[in-house]
């Protein structure tokens, strides 16, 4: 089952120091031009030959810029058994500072 939060909630998990795995799903040239601290990008269109890396036993966020993309990615991945969450509203709403 896929779970939502915030990025506003994910913000504060972040500043609690909170151990979070996030994913960026857009593409490489956007994730470049700012992006969540900590998230590693694997963009949308590299998905299906890139998620086998990732660990069933972890559980990771995944954001792009509104939340549309990386629910396509959350509901894949739930259905792959894995453990998701989609940050709904994604880095358009983000609330801190971007990393570049």
């Amino acid at each position: 089952m896929v779970k939502y939060i915030s990025p506003k909630q994910l913000h504060d998990a972040l500043n609690n120091n909170e151990p979070l795995n996030i994913i960026d799903v857009r593409e490489k040239m956007e994730f470049a031009m700012g992006h969540v601290p900590t998230a590693v990008n694997l963009p949308l269109s590299e998905f299906v030959s890139g998620y086998q890396a990732l660990d069933k036993d972890k559980t990771y966020h995944i954001i792009c810029q509104s939340g549309a993309r990386s629910e396509q990615a959350c509901f894949f991945l739930d259905d792959q058994g894995y453990k998701v969450v989609n940050v709904d509203g994604g880095t358009s709403a983000w609330p801190g500072a971007l990393e570049y």
